[in-house]
């Protein structure tokens, strides 16, 4: 797996080349690139499909601890690792987490697309009861250590306070397992996850929302019509606010429309990247 040097440490990512459009996939927290595998199976045939694994606890290489690390700072962090690649016209797609917003609302110059799959977004932030729990464990000594612990037990994996409230359908073992052993395993890593969480602003996406009004660029908003944790009137909102948003509802799927419904995004995505762009400016 290629790797690269970035201000904040290294940032591991899945490429998987070519010379196609190019999408950039974002997971949530504790969650790494793999989240997009069955995505990228398919899109990977006409696309280039690049998937960054981001410090949100499921990253392997610790951040240098003398550097900034909070939601804002992975925000410059993904701008630089776009400028870094030199990637150009990219199709920037969110999923869970809602830095992609704030990218595209701060450096768009990179972008040519945005796609907002099922995401924290206006005051929903830290989002749903798992969002809360993360933000008060990690105010608790021990606290991360603890919960990977208990959501490490197979028999619990599918608490509604943990991964149950993402997926319809179980998440294979062998894919939360990976998630979870940096947690579970490297002190340095619960150190990351604590700091990121700590510097949490409320404000940040209602403030993304705002400079979200001026991307002149298409936007589709895929919104699961199950979700648990994203009110579904977000998905609306999030679609009217941008200039050239609109709005897929996905049936059958919580959160994770990439676990649930790879299927119908995959052919959402390919749809969307080819269809013929304005431009911005």
């Amino acid at each position: 797996m290629p790797e690269i040097e970035l201000s904040a440490g290294t940032i591991t990512y899945e490429d998987s080349g070519g010379t196609g459009p190019v999408v950039v996939l974002l997971h949530g927290l504790v969650h790494d690139a793999t989240v997009w595998r069955k995505v990228v199976a398919d899109l990977r045939r006409d696309h280039r499909c690049i998937a960054p694994t981001l410090p949100y606890g499921a990253h392997r290489t610790p951040m240098r601890p003398g550097v900034p690390l909070s939601p804002d700072s992975v925000n410059e962090l993904i701008a630089e690792f776009l400028d870094r690649l030199d990637l150009h016209d990219v199709t920037l797609v969110e999923s869970d987490c809602g830095r992609a917003q704030t990218v595209a609302a701060r450096h768009p110059e990179r972008l040519a697309r945005l796609v907002l799959i099922s995401c924290e977004a206006f005051d929903n932030y830290p989002p749903g009861a798992p969002g809360k729990m993360i933000s008060f464990v990690c105010k608790v000594p021990g606290g991360i250590a603890l919960t990977a612990r208990i959501l490490g037990l197979k028999p619990l994996r599918r608490l509604p306070i943990g991964f149950g409230a993402l997926t319809k359908r179980p998440v294979p073992d062998e894919i939360i397992d990976n998630w979870l052993r940096p947690l579970l395993t490297d002190k340095a890593i619960r150190a990351d996850f604590k700091r990121y969480n700590a510097g949490l602003r409320k404000t940040e996406l209602l403030e993304a929302a705002e400079g979200l009004r001026k991307f002149d660029r298409p936007a589709l908003v895929v919104w699961a019509t199950e979700d648990r944790m994203m009110p579904r009137e977000h998905g609306r909102r999030l679609a009217e606010l941008l200039p050239e948003g609109r709005l897929l509802e996905i049936e059958d799927s919580c959160t994770l429309i990439a676990e649930d419904r790879p299927d119908a995004l995959t052919e959402a995505l390919r749809a969307f990247v080819a269809e013929p762009s304005g431009g911005g400016s």
